[in-house]
Order: structure tokens, then sequence, then C-alpha cells
């Protein structure tokens, strides 16, 4: 179930959590591809996968049920 205008709930966290953990790992292969070697920039890591989650939470707080940007749920 999508959680209501305002609102979040466990399914949120989970696919934020998804959203963040994918995002690094997308992080890591850019720049893998753009410097030829593997190297791992943990504070670049953490500050796209923390900017990712946060902004996953944000459009789903300020979305309601019906996918809607902005605009309450109808009772």
């Amino acid at each position: 179930m999508n959680s209501t205008f305002l609102n979040l709930n466990v399914n949120d966290f989970i696919k934020g959590l998804a959203v963040a953990v994918l995002t690094s790992v997308l992080t890591i292969v850019y720049n893998t591809l753009q410097t030829g070697t593997l190297a791992f920039d943990w504070a670049a890591i953490a500050t796209t996968a923390l900017t990712a989650a946060i902004a996953y939470l944000m459009k789903n707080l300020l979305t309601n049920t019906e996918g809607k940007m902005l605009k309450k749920d109808v009772k």
C-alpha cells in the first residue's frame, strides 16, 4: 500500500535503502569508467547514497496514494 500525503511507511524506507545502494554502486561504476581504475572514494559514495535516499523519501513524503505531488488524499 502507498503511504498517504505527508506520511511514510516501512516500504518507503526499504525502497529508499534500495535506491541508496543502487546509487552507490552506479557511482562506483561511473568513477571506474571515468578514471580507468577501481578506486573507492567513500566520502563521495556515502554523500551520493545519502542524498539519493533523502530525495526518494522526500518525494514519497510529498506524494499522495494516487501518485500526485503536493495533493492531499481524497477521502
